[in-house]
C-alpha cells in the first residue's frame, strides 16, 4: 500500500510539473504573438504590399522583399521536393537493410539537425565564391538544402506505414515496381507526404542566416536571380536594427507577415492531412 501511494504521489507530481511547463509555454507563445500583433498590425498598411524599399521617411514598403522571398522559396521547392521524394522512396522501398540506405539515412539526419548558418556557408563556398557574386539562385539552393531532409524523412516514414499487403496485392496482379510505387504506395501515403512538404516549406520560409551568405539582399526591385535578390527575412534583419522608426515598423510588419504565412502553412497541412484521411 505504501508503494502504491508513493507511485500515485509521484504520478501526481509529474503531471503537475508537466502541466505547469505546458501552461508556461502557452503563456510565452501568447506573449510573443500579442507583441507581434501589437507592433506589426499598425504598420501593416497598403504601402507594405504595393511599394518597394525606399529611403527613410518616404513611406516605403516590402514588395520587393515579399516577391523575392516567394521566388526563391518556389524555386527551392521545385528543386528540393523531387529530390527528397525520390530519396525517401528509395529508403522505404528499395534500400531496406542495405548499407547505402543506412549511410544516406545518417547523412539526412545530420542535415536535418544542422544549423542553417552552416548550410548557408556551404552553399556560399559552393556557388557564391566560384561565381564571384551573390545570387538568388544560391539563396534558392540553400533553402532547397533545408527542404530536402524534411521531405526525405517524412516520405520514408509515411511509406513505411503503408501495409505490405497493398504492395503484395499489386505485385500479384503483375504490376511493375514503378507502377506499384506511383499508383499504390504514393497514393496511400499522399496525405503524410503533402504534410511533410508543407512543413518543410514553412521551415524554409523564415530562414535568414542562409540567405545572408547567398542572396545577400537587395533594396531595389529585381527579378534577376543571377544577382543579389531581396527577401523578407533579410529585410526584417536589416530594418529591425535600423535607427529609423519607419524601417523598424516595416520590420515588425514583415515579421507579422512571415508568422501568418508559416501559421497558415501549418494549419493547411493539418487540414490536408485530415481531409485525405
Amino acid at each position: 500500500m505504501a508503494s502504491l501511494a508513493r507511485r500515485r504521489a509521484t504520478d501526481h507530481i509529474v503531471k503537475a510539473i508537466s502541466t505547469a511547463f505546458a501552461a508556461l509555454s502557452l503563456i510565452l507563445l501568447a506573449w510573443i504573438l500579442w507583441t507581434l500583433i501589437a507592433r506589426g498590425l499598425p504598420a501593416l498598411g497598403p504601402n507594405v504590399f504595393t511599394r518597394i524599399t525606399l529611403p527613410p521617411g518616404h513611406e516605403g514598403g516590402l514588395l520587393n522583399a515579399i516577391v523575392g522571398s516567394l521566388i526563391q522559396i518556389v524555386v527551392a521547392l521545385v528543386i528540393g521536393t523531387p529530390i527528397g521524394l525520390f530519396c525517401g522512396t528509395f529508403l522505404a522501398e528499395n534500400g531496406r537493410g542495405t548499407q547505402i540506405a543506412n549511410v544516406v539515412r545518417f547523412i539526412n539526419d545530420v542535415l536535418l539537425s544542422a544549423p542553417s548558418i552552416l548550410i548557408g556557408l556551404f552553399v556560399y563556398q559552393l556557388l557564391v565564391v566560384p561565381v564571384g557574386g551573390f545570387s538568388g539562385w544560391a539563396g534558392a539552393a540553400a533553402l532547397a538544402v533545408i527542404i530536402i531532409p524534411v521531405v526525405v524523412r517524412t516520405t520514408e516514414d509515411m511509406l513505411n506505414l503503408v501495409p505490405i499487403g497493398l504492395r503484395e496485392a499489386a505485385f500479384a496482379l503483375g504490376a511493375p515496381q514503378w507502377k506499384v510505387v506511383t499508383m499504390v504506395t504514393w497514393r496511400a501515403a499522399r496525405a503524410g507526404i503533402m504534410t511533410g512538404i508543407l512543413l518543410a516549406l514553412a521551415r524554409a520560409a523564415g530562414e535568414t542566416a542562409p540567405l545572408l551568405f547567398t542572396s545577400l539582399g537587395n533594396n531595389g526591385w529585381s527579378l534577376d536571380m543571377s544577382g543579389p535578390m531581396a527577401s523578407l527575412p533579410i529585410a526584417i534583419y536589416q530594418y529591425a536594427a535600423s535607427p529609423f522608426d519607419d524601417w523598424v515598423a516595416l520590420a515588425w510588419a514583415g515579421a507579422l507577415i512571415i508568422t501568418v504565412g508559416v501559421l497558415t502553412l501549418n494549419i493547411l497541412s493539418r487540414l490536408v492531412l485530415a481531409k485525405m484521411k
